[in-house]
């Protein structure tokens, strides 16, 4: 006996119905705390404090260890709020301290480089590590962050060579760094298997820091590898150590627009991150969200509010990356875009830097050149989603139809951290 046309119909709804459900990985009762908590624990100790060593250093102006108190302090309020001018007054701070010490204390030298790093001044916090690694003091965490400093400047020869001073298979601090190392190497089963190692370290010591640290990083790489469920997880996991965090809130919203393709909810979070969180990404993030649901106006809205931000010349570099692919791929300023990615090579020459000037080229009408470039110095050097596009769009313009559709291939298994308006650019490759 055949199946009627209603029972058909009937059980294809049923699969349907099931199909979305297990697609369906986070409720809003999750996170919603998160997003309507007001006060920030952290931020308020971190406030606290800057006030007592401001206050000591009143009443002691002499007592320089004051000022490095009073800038880490500074560089916790920054990342709780987004707000470059904490991480400027930071700088400050510790620039006056390695001037009153005459640059001969390692652990103000290593703080100076962290407030560089953060502002994507590599080059210089090589150059005051450098110093701290002749003066010896605390080693290991000067070559930690050697490591740290030659990996984002594309020097992976000395990037390898400090990983293995440090290497200690029992060593947070060395675990991470080898689950970066194998990130870097596309290698995304040992990253996560190194990062797990670390995060049970971190755990067995009670160190939240820690803690807080790796669940938002495994968060980010199960994400990259398709483990929607888990990466869900490890965010929620971090949010119960720090209900303000925004990092992970964003990825919560993240997940909700790209897996889920809930763009309302997905614009619910962010709008509710940015009552208490200054960061000109997020404004980025908006913007692709009202690309992808027709507004044409609240997108412009959002870059414009942007490029507001980081028209502070505080920001300095930090943002060149995103500035060069937005005149690129929204402005039609490719000219432009080479400009900040000549920039970007002769502060930072990694592949990265290379496929910004490829891809403006490229868009300049210039796919030779751009040819040339990506295969000198991005083909085989990163396995980064965006680049990997760029490389194949590049191979496609200049009739290499073989090499763009193998990375076809590799890009569709990544759609969920290019997101879906690069998707479906993806599939006319």
């Amino acid at each position: 006996m055949k199946p009627s046309i209603l029972t058909m119909m009937a059980l294809a709804l049923l699969l349907s119905s099931c199909n979305e459900v297990a697609d369906h990985v986070t409720k809003p009762s999750d996170y919603n705390f998160n997003l309507d908590t007001q006060e920030n624990e952290m931020l308020q100790l971190a406030e606290k404090d800057l006030i007592f060593w401001e206050n000591k250093l009143e009443k002691e102006p002499g007592q320089f260890p004051y000022l490095a108190k009073a800038a880490s302090s500074l560089s916790l309020m920054f990342k709780e709020t987004g707000r470059i001018d904490y991480l400027k007054e930071a700088e400050l701070k510790l620039v006056e301290v390695n001037e009153k010490t005459n640059y001969g204390t390692s652990g103000y030298l290593r703080a100076l480089a962290r407030i560089y790093i953060a502002q994507h001044r590599f080059k210089e916090a090589l150059k005051l590590l450098h110093i701290a690694e002749i003066h010896g003091e605390k080693l290991k965490a000067t070559q930690n962050m050697l490591f740290d400093v030659h990996l984002e400047l594309g020097n992976t020869h000395d990037a390898s060579m400090y990983l293995k001073n440090i290497e200690n298979y029992k060593d947070f601090d060395f675990l991470i760094r080898l689950s970066k190392w194998s990130d870097h190497h596309g290698d995304l089963d040992k990253a996560i298997l190194y990062l797990k190692k670390a995060s049970e370290i971190a755990e067995s010591s009670n160190d939240q820091q820690r803690m807080q640290w790796t669940y938002t990083n495994l968060a980010d790489y199960y994400g990259h590898d398709g483990q929607i469920n888990l990466s869900y997880h490890f965010y929620l996991k971090a949010l119960a150590l720090h209900p303000n965090d925004a990092y992970a809130i964003k990825g919560i919203a993240w997940i909700v627009y790209s897996h889920e393709r809930n763009p309302q909810e997905a614009l619910r979070i962010l709008n509710a991150i940015s009552k208490t969180h200054e960061s000109p990404d997020i404004y980025l993030f908006k913007a692709e969200i009202a690309e992808y649901i027709g507004d044409n106006t609240a997108k412009m809205e959002y870059l414009n509010n942007y490029r507001i931000l980081v028209n502070d010349t505080n920001y300095g570099n930090m943002y060149n990356t995103y500035n060069a692919l937005l005149f690129t791929d929204t402005y039609q300023e490719s000219k432009r875009a080479a400009t900040i990615a000549l920039e970007e090579i002769k502060d930072r020459p990694t592949p990265q830097s290379y496929d910004l000037l490829a891809w403006a080229y490229y868009n300049l009408g210039h796919v030779r050149e751009a040819l040339q470039i990506v295969e000198e110095h991005v083909a085989d050097k990163t396995f980064e989603p965006d680049v990997l596009f760029h490389l194949a769009q590049i191979y496609k313009g200049n009739g290499k139809v073989k090499e763009a559709r193998a990375l076809k291939k590799e890009l569709l298994d990544s759609t969920f951290e290019l997101g879906p308006l690069m998707e479906e650019k993806i599939e006319k490759i």
